[in-house]
């Protein structure tokens, strides 16, 4: 056998490069929560119509999820570097324009621009960091710091836009972007190594426009079924956009060089990464949108206090996050995964024991056990994800994961969500008072906010009554959420042990460093 020499050991400037590319990863998720401390002023000055000021908070999102695919396959094409600086310089632009937007229209179209450059950052980061860090261990602690500026840039989203509001006015939440967009143009043509396709073809752009009205189709639908139920509208741009999709995949497999290389799935650690990812993702979105509203609304915590019981989950995915590597030198990758689904779903186990008057400290412990077993979930997968790929697909196979992350949170919102005010309508219907009007009924049953809303215009014993009824019925709701999600998480810890079983990621991430160390 011959001998191979050690994947080179990364140097400072892969370090640095690596804090670098990991700054605008954080401002990417941030931008996905700081709007919404700034609607009001939003309202106030620009007069946005319902609709609207829908589109303002949603087009972010919508057209990150459309373009990933596509931007991880242009990456691989002309270049990962190249695409990550042109993204910085039109997300930096259009934050500048959308900051002193004059109208709504204005603001929703830069919002848009700025999704279609936040749709660069994700798949092009990722894959520099398999050509950044040969080494192994390296590498997982690389997608560690990578996985933990996610969450930081999500958990200081609030946190940011309060701060900036207290001073400024509204257009400085999109200001904050800028600065890190400018150092990374500075910075990354000198700490950032380019990577290339090249043997690519030219771009198919039916496989573009398949990938992008599938994913947006597919996203919209869901959300608004969330909203709505089981609206026409929804339910009929779904079908549209689960067709595109299967007309999307039907094309790749007759395409020299694919948007999706579908004989990626025939690689089981690749699959089962992809699988735990989807899971997770699914179940923490579903029983997360229920924790808020159970912080504010059944336990009567303002809005700052709501977000200071959150950081411990930020907190806690960010180590898992930046431990996951060690534990995964020591363990290995599949027993990583598996323990960390395993522990993902004693964290939904607890959620599912909430009872008063311990609620809050029950379900903070449920949100350290979620947390703490999701991130490695995360690292050790997307590693998995885009080693297990041949090294010029990486652009496209991270752009596959992150898509399967966003597809898969918003299937959370929608269908857990739907599945979870079902339960809470079917356990409250029966036990408000008979004597109710009927409008009151229907608003007490739509939401737990119009519940509460209901009982204060009541007041004295009926309103109480009403109150209590409907949180202890929320409170229901969100445990069977919960169940569903241990479920979904012992799922992904099977599947994660049979496909992985008989260490086909080890072994596949020894070869890809041990190759490229050779090259």
């Amino acid at each position: 056998m011959s001998n191979v020499n050690p994947p080179a050991k990364a140097t400072r400037r892969e370090w640095i490069g690596l804090a670098i590319i990991a700054l605008p990863c954080m401002v990417y998720a941030m931008d996905l929560t700081v709007l919404n401390l700034a609607l009001p002023a939003i309202s106030a000055e620009l007069d946005p119509s319902a609709s609207q000021l829908l589109w303002i908070v949603d087009v972010y999102g919508f057209l990150v999820a459309g373009f990933l695919i596509t931007m991880g396959t242009l990456g691989d094409r002309i270049g990962r570097r190249r695409l990550l600086l042109i993204g910085a310089a039109a997300f930096a632009a259009a934050s500048v324009i959308a900051a002193f937007s004059r109208s709504a229209e204005m603001l929703i179209a830069m919002r848009a621009l700025l999704g279609v450059a936040g749709a660069t950052l994700a798949p092009s980061t990722m894959s520099l960091i398999r050509n950044m860090f040969h080494d192994e261990h390296e590498r997982q602690f690389a997608i560690g710091v990578w996985i933990a500026a996610f969450s930081v840039g999500g958990a200081i989203g609030p946190l940011v836009g309060g701060l900036l509001l207290q001073w400024w006015w509204w257009g400085a939440a999109f200001l904050a972007a800028v600065p890190v967009m400018v150092l990374l143009l500075l910075l990354g043509p000198k700490l950032l190594p380019e990577y290339r396709d090249p043997d690519a073809g030219a771009l198919d752009p039916l496989s573009m426009v398949q990938s992008l009205f599938s994913v947006l189709a597919v996203v919209y639908g869901l959300k608004r079924i969330a909203e709505y139920g089981t609206d026409a509208r929804g339910i009929a741009v779904l079908l549209v956009g689960f067709a595109l999709g299967v007309l999307f995949v039907r094309r790749q497999k007759h395409l020299a060089y694919p948007f999706l290389d579908v004989t990626l799935f025939r690689r089981p650690a690749f699959s089962a990464a992809i699988v735990a990812y989807a899971l997770a993702g699914l179940s923490m979105m579903g029983v997360y949108i229920f924790m808020t509203q159970y912080l504010q609304l059944v336990l009567g915590l303002t809005p700052l206090q709501a977000g200071i019981a959150t950081v411990p989950w930020s907190l806690c995915f960010t180590v898992g996050s930046l431990l996951a590597p060690r534990l995964a030198r020591h363990w290995g990758a599949r027993r990583v995964m598996v323990r960390g689904l395993l522990l993902a779903a004693v964290g939904f186990g607890i959620t599912a024991l909430v009872v008063p008057p311990y609620g809050l400290w029950i379900l903070i412990a449920g949100m350290l056990a979620m947390s703490l077993g999701m991130a490695p979930v995360f690292t050790v997968g997307n590693e998995l994800i885009i080693t297990t790929a041949p090294a010029e697909r990486a652009g496209a196979a991270s752009a596959l994961a992150e898509t399967s992350a966003e597809l898969s949170g918003a299937l959370g919102i929608a269908v857990l969500g739907s599945l979870g005010m079902l339960a809470y309508r079917l356990w409250l219907d029966p036990a408000l008072p008979t004597s109710l009007a009927d409008a009151d009924t229907t608003r007490a049953l739509s939401t737990l906010g119009g519940a509460v809303a209901v009982g204060g215009e009541l007041g004295g014993a009926a309103g109480v009554a009403v109150v209590d009824t409907a949180r202890t019925a929320f409170t229901g709701a969100m445990r069977a959420i919960a169940v569903f999600g241990m479920a979904m998480m012992l799922l992904a810890a099977w599947m994660a042990a049979r496909l992985m079983r008989d260490g086909e990621g080890e072994a596949h991430v020894a070869v890809v460093a041990e190759d490229a160390a050779g090259a």
